[in-house]
């Protein structure tokens, strides 16, 4: 697996309340338009201090996962809606916080706050694996649902911080 896999499968498993957990659900699956609305275009490029333009990659395969995706000049930023979750989905951070061990375990920094309902992470690989990228995630937590902005990033100065990432965030926990 490489970093960029590893970090994206962290940032989800350390935010999105484990994705590995997701089981099938009866719950309505999301519209593949609504996650590419979360985030508008001014607030991506208010972010980045460049034209972002989102575009939908659809589903993932099992269907509860919708994915849009855009470029900045120095980031690649990805939205993502997980619905039909279980209202009695295992919520204790557990099988988060082994993620973050076998993270550590590679040698990375990982840094994770919880505001609320939303959670944000930073993930900043080993140098022996910086090549692979560098990571921020905020992601909303509701009952049934997750929706989640992800920024990649092929340096460290280029990261996003938690606190810039966090106000998108909170902007995308009405529109969903």
């Amino acid at each position: 697996m490489t970093i960029r896999t590893f970090s994206r499968w962290m940032a989800v498993a350390v935010c999105a309340g484990t994705i590995t957990a997701m089981v099938p659900a009866t719950v309505e699956a999301a519209d593949d338009r609504k996650v590419c609305e979360l985030l508008t275009a001014s607030e991506l490029e208010s972010l980045f201090g460049a034209k972002v333009v989102l575009k939908s990659d659809g589903r993932v395969p099992g269907g509860k996962t919708v994915v849009c995706t855009g470029q900045a000049p120095t980031a690649a930023v990805m939205v993502r809606l997980v619905t039909g979750l279980d209202q009695g989905r295992d919520r204790s951070g557990s099988k988060e916080m082994k993620g973050i061990e076998v993270a550590k375990q590679m040698g990375a920094q990982v840094d994770v706050k919880t505001f609320g309902p939303i959670t944000c992470s930073t993930i900043i690989p080993s140098e022996s694996l910086a090549a692979h990228g560098f990571n921020t995630t905020c992601t909303v937590s509701k009952e049934t649902a997750v929706a989640g902005i992800e920024v990649q990033t092929k340096s460290q100065k280029d990261m996003i911080s938690i606190d810039r990432l966090r106000p998108l965030a909170e902007k995308m926990a009405g529109r969903f």
